[in-house]
């Protein structure tokens, strides 16, 4: 693990500065194009470009295209051409989860016990958005937004649904044109912010990070927190699974906080201080009125409409707080390496085989030719044991390259109960 240096704690205190006190204007569509050469190759380093985000965010008009690069659904490497035949890759790929979903649904409700209550939940957690602008302009489709996050649940086995990911995929369909990115560009979110916003993979570590640091940076907070405060750090949890939505007033604020996280600057698990931070906004009235745990967590509750530039501003002020008290006891806070040492979650992993699947009956095949190979499966030769029942997946019989790369899964056959139900995908659009 990276240990922290002089050098990052100087970094940060410039962008703390840099935010609060230039305030210079989002990156714009024109700045965003001259980042790239005539065939679309990046042509400044994306350390630099991450910074500019880290600083200053990006404008509406660009949001779009450059949210693809930040999660991985693009290559930073990858040239426009590329990018294309990505995005129509992509497409495909959606359409066919789509029309296997919509095959292997009577298996889902006979034989995955918890399918059909998640199934309920989502909708009605959809049914309480509010889905109109102030004018009575109808922002979201909430028939669209169901589907998207029911096909989420029944192939991401690594994020059960929870409440708040209905809230948190309604900003990337507000931000996106299709339902194929709206799809693809949550999933590889979680991927990219390494699962911290789900309950039973990240949060609790997020709360355990968030406790180290109180007791590192502020031995007097950390003190009354572990006295009459006890339990309201751990009852924090509400920001992480949201990614701190409630704490701010318009969704450009909330998106803006994300990429930021995206960007993966100034460190890793910059979600923790930030929360970090606006624990320090009650610290004083904490401590005066000697709060208890409950009433502390009233207090956090009441933190909205925050300026999320002064936000990023003090957690990038106590990162640099932190470095330099990394200095005195080395790796003492490992958890937050520098990002320019420290390759993106995204660049280590492998793709997510073994993560997407069709829940407990089925599989759905991705090309495994991918030339950024992110998110990409190949299930040609897989054989699943799931609860006692064998999936076997087989391909069409002809090569990868006969479909430009992308080898389509043309048949599922789901063994159950010593029955043969065979689900055929039509292949293709």
């Amino acid at each position: 693990m990276t240990t922290l240096s002089p050098e990052n704690s100087l970094s940060a205190r410039q962008s703390a500065s840099f935010i609060l006190v230039k305030r210079k204007p989002p990156i714009d569509k024109t700045e965003w194009d001259g980042f790239f050469d005539e065939n679309g190759h990046l042509a400044k380093s994306r350390d630099s470009i991450c910074v500019n985000i880290l600083e200053r965010g990006l404008h509406p008009f660009v949001r779009t295209e450059a949210w693809k690069f930040l999660t991985g659904y693009y290559s930073w490497q990858s040239s426009q051409d590329e990018r294309l035949m990505v995005d129509s890759t992509r497409r495909k790929n959606y359409k066919a989860l789509c029309q296997m979903y919509e095959k292997i649904q009577p298996l889902l409700e006979n034989l995955h016990r918890n399918f059909i209550e998640t199934r309920n939940n989502i909708a009605y957690d959809i049914q309480k958005l509010y889905d109109k602008d102030p004018l009575g302009n109808v922002l979201i489709d909430k028939k669209r937004l169901e589907k998207i996050l029911l096909l989420s649940y029944v192939c991401n086995t690594q994020a059960e649904y929870q409440q708040g990911f209905h809230e948190m995929v309604m900003l990337f369909q507000l931000m996106v044109e299709h339902d194929h990115e709206t799809f693809w560009l949550f999933q590889f979110f979680l991927q990219k912010t390494e699962h911290s916003c789900v309950i039973n993979i990240g949060v609790g570590k997020n709360l355990d990070m968030l406790n180290n640091v109180i007791n590192f940076l502020d031995p007097v907070f950390a003190e009354h927190l572990k006295g009459k405060g006890a339990g309201a750090v751990q009852s924090l949890f509400p920001w992480f699974c949201l990614y701190f939505q409630r704490a701010f007033k318009s969704f450009d604020d909330v998106w803006r906080l994300w990429e930021v996280l995206l960007t993966g600057k100034p460190c890793r698990n910059f979600q923790v201080l930030v929360a970090y931070s606006m624990l320090q906004m009650v610290r004083t009235q904490v401590l005066q009125e000697s709060m208890t745990g409950d009433d502390i967590l009233l207090a956090c509750n009441n933190l909205i409409d925050l300026d999320v530039a002064e936000l990023v501003s003090a957690a990038c002020t106590a990162y640099a707080e932190l470095v330099q008290k990394d200095a005195s006891y080395p790796d003492y806070l490992s958890s937050f390496p520098s990002s320019s040492k420290k390759p993106s979650p995204v660049s280590q992993a492998q793709p997510m085989a073994g993560v997407f699947n069709f829940r407990d009956t089925a599989c759905a095949m991705f090309s495994a030719t991918n030339p950024q190979g992110l998110l990409c499966m190949d299930f040609s030769q897989e054989r699943n044991m799931v609860l006692g029942e064998k999936i076997e997946i087989s391909g069409g019989g002809g090569d990868a390259s006969d479909n430009g790369g992308d080898s389509s899964m043309m048949v599922v056959r789901t063994m159950v109960g010593g029955r043969s139900c065979d689900v055929a995908n039509d292949g293709g659009e």
